[in-house]
């Protein structure tokens, strides 16, 4: 941790003003939480790193401690350490007062040993399997998102209006010019701040429900680090739209009657030349290829829930809106499960199109590079391609909604393999918590419709 204390030191040079630092760490929905030190105490976290409970990872939705994970109560609330991830230290843009951050991941007490309950851990572990046979995993995410009004209407979202022309957006055409231009100071904020944060997003796209937007992430060849990306800027664009007296949302489906958001993966691998081993043509995947894309067809419902980890992301589920409803995968179409981006031979890739915006990056990676990899390590044959429309030629075999997503995730061998069985049950008792809660509740149109009827 030695050059973590001297990067701290010219850090606190370089920013005199600075008046706090938040330390932040992703839980299990994907949540960033943390604490807020003074400038005073960076160089002790970069040497000792910080304590924090290991219930962190045992929360719900609600920030809740889940107790049924056992990392609650039953360990006495315990602390364990978390440490600073390299090259994460960055100063927050949309800050009044001059705050930095700092990414952090959990270790065991010794500072040797990953918690196994933190997703980050999760995912590198996955990682370490594809270099144990000379592979990198290569990976960039795509996010959409809502902006909406700071007032919504008796709890239901409204778009905001817009700063240009005063009025609410009440449709968007796909990939309008206009409608950038009715956002553009907060667009140009949010490039502008992922820049400072050296957060590689270069392209915002206005997508086909008023107020929806897509930002773009570079490709990098750190499959977590593409996590660290994704998780950082659904942050910042969260704090830019306040400053902009705007709210956003990443949930899966904000309105019945528009599109849904959707995070889609694009992933490859590389050898140790740097070569990407998808590279051919798309209409004759090579084997490599082939098997990957065999994995992730024979492994979608069992990762379902990291995919749809929310009730509310089985919502978003809608042939008119591109959402698929089967395992399949195709050229260039986007009404499959996974698709291969026409293009560049050398660039080839699979977009994974299942998860909503809501998903967790880390959790969703994870799934993905574990039926890729299941699928190469087996040699998995896919199902033939679909040419055409999707939803015409396959019956809708998707898991439809989380409780059946996690009884598929629970019994699911490939995935304790991959994600750890002690993980996917702390995993499956925190949603199944959040489940059991929300069907307690008594709903507005269960009065609606039995109050004066039965």
């Amino acid at each position: 941790m030695g050059s973590g204390f001297a990067s701290a030191g010219a850090f606190l040079e370089a920013h005199p003003e600075l008046q706090f630092v938040d330390l932040l760490i992703p839980d299990m929905n994907g949540i960033v939480r943390g604490k807020r030190v003074d400038p005073s105490a960076l160089a002790k976290v970069f040497e000792r790193g910080v304590a924090m409970p290991a219930s962190i990872f045992a929360l719900n939705i609600q920030g809740t401690t889940v107790e049924e994970t056992g990392l609650g109560l039953d360990i006495g609330e315990a602390d364990r350490v978390c440490l600073p991830i390299d090259a994460t230290l960055t100063m927050e843009p949309w800050q009044k007062r001059p705050t930095a951050q700092l990414l952090l991941t959990m270790f065991e007490l010794d500072r040797e040993t990953p918690f196994f309950a933190d997703p980050r851990v999760v995912l590198q572990n996955i990682v370490n399997r594809f270099s144990e046979i000379g592979l990198t995993p290569v990976g960039a995410y795509e996010l959409e998102f809502y902006l909406i009004d700071q007032e919504n209407l008796a709890g239901r979202p409204q778009p905001p209006k817009s700063p240009i022309s005063g009025k609410r957006p009440a449709g968007t055409q796909a990939y309008s010019i206009d409608d950038l231009d009715e956002y553009a100071e907060f667009l140009a904020d949010v490039l502008g701040a992922a820049r400072e944060q050296e957060l590689p997003a270069d392209a915002l796209v206005a997508e086909s429900a008023p107020g929806q937007f897509e930002v773009n992430l570079h490709y990098v060849a750190d499959a977590v680090r593409a996590c660290d990306h994704a998780t950082l800027l659904k942050r910042l664009i969260k704090n830019v739209a306040y400053d902009h007296e705007m709210d956003t949302t990443f949930m899966a489906k904000p309105y019945h009657n528009q599109a849904g958001s959707g995070m889609h993966l694009h992933v490859s691998l590389v050898d140790g030349e740097g070569r990407n081993v998808f590279a051919g043509d798309a209409e004759q995947p090579n084997d490599i290829l082939r098997w990957a894309i065999g994995g992730l067809v024979a492994t979608m419902n069992d990762a379902m829930a990291l995919f749809c980890p929310n009730i509310n992301s089985y919502r978003r589920f809608s042939p008119e809106y591109y959402v698929p409803s089967a395992a399949t995968w195709g050229v260039d179409n986007r009404t499959a499960s996974l698709r291969l981006p026409g293009g560049d031979p050398d660039a080839l890739r699979i977009e994974h199109r299942v998860a909503g915006a809501d998903a967790n990056p880390y959790l969703l990676m994870s799934a993905v590079l574990a039926g890729i990899h299941y699928g190469i390590s087996n040699r998995i044959e896919p199902p033939p391609v679909t040419i055409g429309n999707a939803h015409e030629q396959h019956e809708a075999s998707l898991v439809n909604n989380l409780r059946d997503a996690l009884r598929e995730l629970g019994q699911s061998a490939v995935m304790a393999e991959y994600l750890g069985s002690q993980f996917l049950d702390v995993f499956v008792a925190c949603k199944e918590h959040e489940l059991n809660e929300f069907e307690m509740t008594i709903s507005d149109l269960e009065y609606l419709w039995y109050l004066h009827t039965v």
